[in-house]
């Protein structure tokens, strides 16, 4: 499990990140220089060299996000230029894509960011209508997706179809939250206006029940905080039927990065119900209801991270995988990404140290400081070796930033290197944009500018 360095600060990983930031701009310039258009959104590096696999192209926003979170962080103006112009030249199609269930990563990383500086001062209000039409059709667009469930509630499904509920999409209703933020509704047959906050909150409600585990005897592998990748749903009665998984290793094991995902989504909502009124909150059962049922599965996934990792924090890509059995003890020592039998995701670690982060920020906030500084310190704690060799991607030949990260290990898609008998060395684009995203966030936080959210 996770050995917290209860010592550690913000400010003592700023040099880290400066030298992070230093690295990363090279690694955008360089994607740059190579990636064409036809080529479909880039997902992975494969020898160090950004690929693309034709899936949904669901990595568009990461790539050129990255850019905008380079500007925000140093304010360099040519990455302003880059993440700016790519957005409006290539990001409109993804914002109607009515055939995914990924806006949030899309459009918050791209119109969110750039609407999020303008508001913030940062950027001239030019260009404040297109981003917040943007952002209102795209929030919209993933509203459409919608399944009914047999207890009242309801879910938006993936691309798998109407049957499906994807962990990955808790961390999307970022684009429902600004959407509503922004006063947009949801028009359907008949004029009847669809509350993006009601589909926010119940996809949030069904996440919690069905994609969570709390230890209650629910099937035979129920661990407090273990999660399912999917959930499956009878789609002409809406009744539960079966954890899945599309990415993991089995539907009884946690997908790290459908943890991290969970996490990081609920922690990100805990903030947003902040921002929001008694009086919204209380066809939802109030204020306090909303809490808990956004924070029972936020506390679940955290203590599930930080027991089921190993000491430095990295894990394993699933906790089930079946070759973690012949690696003995390897739970109680660091991760190493270069073992014969299952790899690491760094990816998942990137995206759940914001979790942490968050969900320690939170409960600090609300007046829990001794439990939301176990959550932070083990943010922080995970994210230091991140930002350090062999996971931090220092050769200039390199187009990633974070290493040993993991697409699809069940059908085979990541890069083993010759010689080795697992995938390892090689980046994604999420990856890699989560690193920046989280160590912007702990760079503001050093150095005080707390009124600055990412």
């Amino acid at each position: 499990m996770l050995q917290i360095d209860a010592n550690l600060t913000a400010r003592h990983l700023l040099p880290r990140i400066d030298r992070m930031w230093a690295l990363s701009a090279e690694k955008i310039l360089s994607l740059e220089r190579t990636w064409s258009p036809e080529q479909g959104a880039p997902v992975f590096t494969v020898r160090g060299r950004y690929t693309s696999r034709a899936w949904t192209d669901w990595t568009q926003g990461f790539q050129f996000g990255s850019a905008l979170l380079q500007y925000d962080a140093t304010g360099e103006e040519r990455f302003l230029r880059l993440g700016r112009e790519n957005t409006f030249c290539y990001m409109p199609v993804h914002v109607t894509h009515t055939g995914v269930h990924d806006h949030g990563f899309h459009t918050i990383s791209t119109y969110g960011n750039l609407w999020r500086m303008i508001k913030e001062g940062r950027l001239p209000a030019d260009d404040l209508s297109l981003c917040e039409l943007a952002i209102r059709c795209s929030g919209a667009v993933q509203a459409m997706r919608w399944s009914r469930t047999a207890d009242g509630g309801g879910y938006i499904y993936s691309f798998n179809g109407p049957h499906s509920l994807f962990a990955d999409t808790m961390r999307t209703l970022r684009v429902l939250a600004l959407a509503y933020q922004l006063g947009h509704v949801l028009k359907a047959e008949g004029d009847r206006s669809i509350s993006l906050l009601e589909r926010l909150i119940l996809h949030a409600r069904t996440t919690a029940r069905y994609t969570v585990y709390y230890g209650e005897g629910r099937d035979h592998y129920d661990v407090r905080g273990r999660v399912a990748h999917e959930s499956l749903f009878n789609p002409n009665d809406g009744s539960y039927r079966a954890p899945s998984t599309q990415q993991g290793y089995s539907p009884f094991s946690t997908w790290t990065r459908g943890l991290a995902w969970v996490l990081l989504g609920f922690a990100e909502q805990l903030e947003f119900a902040d921002t929001l009124s008694d009086e919204e909150l209380q066809p939802f059962g109030g204020r306090e209801a909303v809490q808990e049922m956004l924070l029972r599965p936020a506390l679940a996934t955290a203590d599930f991270y930080l027991h089921h990792t190993p000491t430095d924090g990295i894990p394993y890509w699933d906790t089930g995988a079946p070759g973690l059995a012949q690696m003995g003890d390897y739970l109680n020592r660091p991760a190493d990404p270069f073992n014969d039998f299952e790899p690491v995701d760094s990816s998942a670690a990137a995206i759940a140290v914001q979790g942490l982060l968050r969900l320690g920020h939170w409960l600090k906030a609300h007046e829990h400081e001794d439990e939301g500084a176990r959550y932070w310190q083990a943010g922080l704690t995970v994210l230091k070796p991140l930002l350090e060799e062999p996971y931090l991607s220092t050769d200039a030949r390199h187009q990633g930033l974070l290493l040993h990260s993991v697409y699809h290990r069940p059908n085979g898609w990541d890069h083993v290197p010759e010689g080795w008998k697992v995938p390892c060395g090689e980046s994604s684009m999420w990856g890699d944009y989560h690193l920046r995203e989280v160590c912007l966030y702990v760079q503001r936080m050093a150095r005080g500018e707390v009124g600055r959210g990412v």
